[in-house]
């Protein structure tokens, strides 16, 4: 699915007649479905618990991961302005290095602190100095030339491991919906009317193929996974949006000075109509379940359940 969508929103913004850069980024943006999205909508449709929610959420952990590499070879792109084998390689083991070295320290000297400190830290404190540990995280990040979002995955990643892991997650709780609200808020700040109007084109061509494409190159993976035909069109419908990382990406763009200042705006304004899109699509799941099972050929099916099958043997 990201390999696919990075190659559409590229060639969707050489379509529009983008420069190389802004299509590069734009295929970025597109490449990375929204988490905060998916969980909110599956926690109010009560779908946490379906089947193809587990394939979704594998998903989306690798795309956050993947999302990661993506903005470390999207930042070396522009700064060699070509693709560059060497320089790419070389920021992929610098960011290799960095991961295990953060990841080492992090789990003997995160959880011994916190081990040793258990009895003083009260829930204010406890809140106090995970969300410090995290800033410190985010600085040590953008000091290695990183983006300060890695900073936080990982310092959520270490602090979820430790001890005190569930009583952090339930302190931190009201703090993120503090921050996803200032988050939302923000974002539709940004949207600019007029903006949305002089490209409501190239927004409206974005926004189908993010939903088209997604779909279809998710269900089509899921497929070739050995997953049913409900659960892979499930899952394809449910990912067919883009997020928060994607808002990253653009920026990332921006502050790199290499993409046109159209470009945010227009990956905002396709995140709102998508974000809008996606309780529908996942409502309507089902309905196009049935649709694509009565209209599959019969042969089409009979090599998918074998398929199904070999895969559930070999596992």
């Amino acid at each position: 699915e990201i390999l696919f969508m990075l190659g559409i929103g590229y060639l969707v913004g050489q379509a529009l007649n983008w420069s190389m850069m802004d299509s590069l980024f734009l295929g970025g943006i597109l490449s990375i479905s929204s988490t905060t999205i998916i969980v909110r909508a599956f926690d109010e449709l009560g779908m946490k618990t379906r089947g193809f929610a587990k394939i979704v959420f594998g998903v989306l952990i690798i795309e956050d991961l993947v999302a990661i590499l993506l903005m470390v070879l999207l930042t070396t792109v522009a700064a060699t302005q070509s693709f560059s084998g060497m320089a790419m390689a070389a920021s992929a083991a610098k960011l290799a290095f960095f991961l295990i070295l953060w990841f080492v320290l992090g789990i003997f000297l995160v959880p011994s602190f916190l081990k040793r400190t258990r009895q003083m830290l009260g829930k204010e404190t406890l809140l106090i100095v995970s969300i410090g540990l995290c800033f410190l995280m985010v600085v040590a990040a953008s000091k290695a030339g990183f983006s300060p979002a890695l900073g936080a995955f990982i310092m959520g990643s270490i602090l979820a491991e430790t001890v005190e892991g569930e009583r952090i997650e339930h302190l931190i709780h009201p703090v993120k919906d503090l921050f996803a609200a200032v988050f939302f808020v923000s974002v539709g700040m940004l949207i600019d009317p007029k903006v949305i109007q002089d490209y409501a084109l190239p927004i409206l061509v974005i926004t189908l193929a993010t939903i088209v494409g997604k779909f279809l190159t998710t269900t089509i993976g899921a497929l070739a996974s050995g997953q049913t035909v409900r659960h892979s069109v499930q899952a394809g419908l449910s990912l067919a949006q883009i997020g928060e990382f994607s808002f990253i990406i653009a920026g990332l763009g921006i502050s790199l000075k290499v993409t046109s200042d159209f470009l945010y705006p227009i990956a905002i304004s396709v995140s709102a109509i998508t974000t809008f899109t996606t309780p529908y699509l996942i409502r309507s799941a089902d309905r196009a379940v049935a649709i694509t099972e009565r209209n599959l050929p019969v042969r089409w099916k009979a090599i998918l359940e074998n398929f199904q099958s070999a895969s559930a043997n070999s596992i």
